[in-house]
């Protein structure tokens, strides 16, 4: 009876994709990376002491995840809801923005705890022997980490690739991520609590370089352009939904940059972002409406609002001062505006496509953190810190001048970019060797789409025009 109702059902609808030249390779690739990820769990990873059967029921009180759980919670919202809503603005590729946004998060979560441990164990000369990973509730933050630089650099390939195009991305950039966090963190000493450089203007240049990869094997420039406008803009309801998505990040952000801190340290990290995050709205606002003749752009609104939570980042957890906050968030909200107006249209002119201008919010943002950094580093002396200077730059702890500091802080940021861009450049010449997508910019290409709401909202003119005017992504 499992066998006629289930396996035989199954395996007659596989058949059947196959037998309708629906491309299958997408499925047996999906399938083969969960099982691979399986596999390797089953080998390679355990609980942590706190989490096992082991642990002493009368340390209770030990136990990390009373404290992070709640940041964890949140940094998740931000991540499946807050992406994923944020992605919809396109009038005809919301069931795609936000279900590709939920399995790639979800997939890069699962490989990140594995790649960010095998990083760290290689390349950390504290960490002793080779062994297991453990798992806690750390562990699933920083992997939420890795998915959310994972989803930026999403958002610059949005519209144009395959659900496991996206999904190939995402595995390629966890190695990369690991292995440049590493470097950071375990080689430079260099200091990044909420993510400005590690996660943000990674996941961005990653994107970019993907773009650029990725856009050398579709048809010109020129091509690309024609798939139609009524595909590309947002309608009035998506633009909607896409600012719930602003919402929630912007709500969570002191969360997000300040999971991983402690103590008088995450007390400043919340006041820091929160500060910067309202400068940055206010730039916004005030950028949108002078560089566009009078009115607002719900893409600045939509956008920009959120860069003082990105570049007040690396020095969240530091003595900037409210008006360091402040400051931060006032530059990056007006940059980032400018990005958008300006920026954008200089980079689609050198081939390099970016559907959710991440390079404008994060990358440009993430890269005005890295030097925040530099700075506050910089300027970290013990007369200005006291005691818990160590604390926050344990290298400085260990000897290293601030000025040493500032400079390692540097090459952190620059290492970052570097290692993006070039990750990015290789994932996207891997992505364009899969079957590509069929439509640009249309749920319908992946997604059961129903009759009502796919036709009821355009003139059999207008679906004629879509279907002349489609571009089909090829290999050139």
């Amino acid at each position: 009876l499992f066998r006629s109702v289930c396996f035989d059902k199954v395996l007659g609808s596989f058949k059947a994709m196959a037998s309708e030249n629906y491309d299958t390779t997408r499925v047996t690739l999906l399938v083969f990376l969960e099982l691979v990820v399986i596999l390797c769990y089953g080998l390679f990873a355990d609980y942590e002491a706190a989490a096992s059967a082991d642990k002493d029921a009368s340390a209770g009180n030990d136990n990390s995840v009373q404290g992070y759980y709640p940041l964890f919670q949140d940094v998740h919202v931000m991540v499946f809801v807050g992406f994923g809503f944020l992605m919809t603005f396109p009038s005809r590729f919301s069931f795609s923005a936000v279900g590709t946004n939920f399995l790639v998060a979800a997939f890069v979560l699962q490989v990140a705890m594995l790649s960010n441990s095998f990083w760290h164990q290689l390349l950390d000369e504290d960490s002793g022997d080779w062994h297991h990973v453990h798992l806690d509730i750390t562990s699933l933050i920083t992997g939420d980490f890795t998915a959310a630089s994972a989803l930026i650099a999403f958002g610059a390939m949005l519209g144009r690739t395959t659900f496991i195009q996206v999904l190939a991305m995402g595995t390629i950039l966890t190695a990369f991520f690991g292995l440049n966090e590493s470097i950071g963190v375990h080689k430079y000493k260099a200091v990044d609590v909420g993510g400005s450089m590690f996660v943000h203007a990674f996941g961005a240049y990653f994107g970019v370089g993907c773009s650029w990869a990725f856009g050398r094997y579709q048809s010109t420039q020129e091509q690309v352009k024609k798939v139609p406008d009524v595909l590309r803009a947002p309608r009035y309801t998506s633009d909607v939904f896409s600012m719930i998505g602003t919402l929630f990040l912007w709500m969570y952000w002191p969360s997000f940059n300040g999971a991983l801190a402690s103590g008088n340290a995450q007390h400043r990290v919340v006041i820091n972002t929160v500060l910067s995050l309202t400068a940055s709205c206010v730039a916004s606002f005030l950028m949108s409406k002078i560089l566009h003749k009078g009115r607002f752009s719900m893409v600045d609104v939509q956008n920009a609002t959120l860069a003082g939570g990105v570049a007040v980042g690396t020095t969240a957890d530091m003595l900037i001062g409210p008006y360091g906050a402040l400051l931060t968030g006032f530059v990056s909200g007006t940059v980032c505006v400018i990005g958008y107006t300006y920026i954008s249209d200089q980079l689609l002119s050198w081939g390099i496509e970016d559907t959710c201008g991440v390079h404008n919010l994060h990358g440009i943002s993430g890269v005005i953190g890295g030097l925040g950094g530099v700075i506050a580093a910089a300027s970290a002396t013990e007369s200005k810190y006291g005691a818990e200077r160590a604390a926050l730059f344990p290298a400085i702890g260990d000897g290293r001048s601030p000025g040493e500091q500032a400079r390692y802080q540097l090459a952190a940021l620059v290492t970052t970019v570097a290692l993006a861009l070039v990750g990015g450049a290789i994932a996207g010449h891997i992505i364009a060797l899969l079957p590509n997508v069929t439509r640009m910019f249309d749920d319908e290409s992946e997604w059961i789409v129903e009759e009502a709401e796919s036709k009821d909202k355009q003139s059999e003119a207008e679906r004629k025009e879509l279907d002349a005017n489609y571009v089909y992504t090829s290999t050139i």
